[in-house]
């Protein structure tokens, strides 16, 4: 049996024999390096908002949502280490894009937040001089300027289309006209045609009925988004479900017990959290990256979203004969030997320019060379890289089964 070595492969395996003795001791080092203390509190309310600042708040969220690189272990500064604390703007205030700072919000009241006027207090729009609000809380023009479904005259009175009245408190823009009226929780959207209210939506055999977003659990939705429990259940702080009492946070969920958390759908109970994380197809490609709401990923650095699948992503390309298979290797053959600022040729191997030669799946200078063999803190790099390179070379050759 002949092998058709390069003049590194003998190299490699004396460094392979130099190195495996220390292969155990190493790799338990590196298992403690990675491992995690510490002792796990459960906060008291995983989605609690405790207002340090006016209008700031501080929320814990799963610590994993703010990974964004693949070797990094996951460790929150909050309760525990798999929240991270951080602080925004307190609920019904959003943050100011020119000052920073956090400003009341009227979104909930006013479709378009309060254009053309200015937000006083949280859902409550105050219109410049010359607007009034509307029927959907928006503030319009009104004559001379303008007259919303009718047409304006000189002497600033307003006069309303066909199928439209004037609206009977301002009389400044016309409201739509039913003539048989609408039903409970019901408005006239057009001529004779009533459409549900915002935070209504339509069941046939029962009219108009509240939408809670998520739903009551144990409960009944009352209005939009109030839930009234029934006996035996309760809501926590900051919370609208009804559930039963229990210790887990079991966010994006409910508790159906004191020790059982019930996962709405497209979540995952985590037992790290005691909630219910978000759940992806194929775990966004073998752990490449975060699931952040069910069927979406946010990949790692030096990955990228193809698909629903993170890949990883390789500088220039791998050529035809190549794939990525970590960020910048490529993989070249079927034994996949690791190329690095080569190119891999037809029959498999990584090619280097002139110059330049292939050392543990790197091409690099003389002098990198060098380098590499005299450096002590590379010994477990070297290690995992000549195993690796041993079995893509000539590893097939022993394997006798």
């Amino acid at each position: 049996m002949r092998w058709n070595c390069s003049w590194t492969e003998p190299l490699l395996l004396m460094l392979l024999a130099e190195t495996l003795t220390s292969t155990a001791t190493l790799a338990a080092v590196t298992r403690a390096s990675l491992e995690l203390y510490g002792d796990i509190h459960t906060p008291g309310e995983f989605d609690s908002l405790s207002q340090t600042r006016p209008n700031l708040c501080q929320r814990e969220l799963p610590a994993i949502f703010f990974q964004t690189n693949k070797e990094v272990p996951v460790r929150g500064n909050g309760s525990s280490i798999y929240y991270q604390r951080i602080e925004q703007c307190c609920e019904g205030y959003h943050t100011d894009p020119y000052s920073g700072h956090c400003v009341p919000d009227c979104a909930h009241s006013s479709p378009d937040n309060c254009r053309n006027g200015f937000c006083r207090a949280t859902g409550r729009c105050e219109c410049f001089a010359e607007f009034v609000r509307n029927e959907q809380g928006a503030c319009i023009h009104t004559c001379p300027i303008a007259c919303q479904h009718g047409r304006c005259y000189l002497n600033g009175t307003c006069a309303c289309h066909a199928g439209y009245t004037l609206d009977a408190e301002t009389r400044l823009f016309c409201r739509a006209h039913c003539p048989k009226g609408c039903g409970t929780h019901e408005q006239c959207v057009a001529p004779d045609r009533c459409e549900c209210d915002p935070g209504y939506r339509r069941i046939p055999e029962l009219g108009c009925q509240p939408i809670c977003a998520p739903d009551c659990g144990y409960g009944k939705c009352v209005a939009p988004n109030e839930c009234e429990c029934i006996p035996g259940f309760m809501k926590r702080r900051q919370r609208n479900v009804c559930e039963a009492e229990c210790y887990l946070n079991c966010e994006n969920g409910f508790c159906e017990s004191r020790f059982k958390c019930h996962c709405r759908a497209g979540y995952r109970y985590d037992d790290n959290t005691t909630s219910c994380l978000p759940v992806c197809q194929d775990d966004c490609g073998h752990g490449n990256g975060v699931c952040i709401a069910p069927g979406i990923c946010r990949c790692f650095q030096g990955y990228e979203l193809r698909g629903n699948s993170c890949e990883p992503l390789c500088e220039g390309s791998c050529g035809y004969y190549g794939r990525c298979l970590t960020p910048n290797v490529c993989g070249c053959g079927p034994d996949e030997q690791h190329c690095v600022q080569g190119s891999c040729d037809a029959n498999g191997h990584c090619q280097c320019a002139a110059g330049w030669t292939h050392f543990l799946g790197k091409c690099l200078e003389p002098q990198q060379i060098e380098q590499q063999l005299s450096s002590r803190q590379r010994r477990k790099d070297h290690n995992e890289e000549l195993n690796y390179e041993f079995n893509a070379l000539i590893g097939r050759l022993f394997n006798w089964s």
